[in-house]
């Protein structure tokens, strides 16, 4: 009689184990997920055109120029290339601008709740 009873339960053994331990998952604590938003710097291609480089006044002068044309054509390039600079800088800080951003801040949704 013990030799049946034993090839009766025998073979329910693996099923009863893997009862118990699949009841034992479910007395863990689930995991705790937590979201956090991590800011990263993104390349981003710059738009801004290049200005345009003006032609200089020395440059255009003819070979046997005067001391006094030299010097005249000079000051006039210092003033060109000053306003050159000065477009040149602003194309530049429109490019290093920081973007705005288009997400929403980490914990909001945009969605509204009653």
């Amino acid at each position: 009689m013990s030799e049946i009873y034993s090839r009766k339960y025998s073979s329910s053994w693996p099923v009863l184990a893997a009862a118990v331990l699949a009841l034992a998952g479910c007395q863990t604590a689930p995991a705790r997920v937590e979201l956090q938003r991590v800011n990263v710097p993104v390349p981003v291609a710059c738009d801004e055109p290049e200005p345009e480089r003006p032609a200089m006044p020395t440059e255009q002068l003819r070979p046997g120029a005067t001391v006094d044309q030299f010097t005249q054509a000079a000051q006039a390039e210092i003033e060109r290339r000053e306003a050159y600079e000065t477009r040149l800088v602003a194309a530049l800080a429109n490019c290093r601008r920081p973007i705005s951003p288009s997400l929403p801040a980490a914990g909001t949704t945009t969605e509204s709740h009653p």
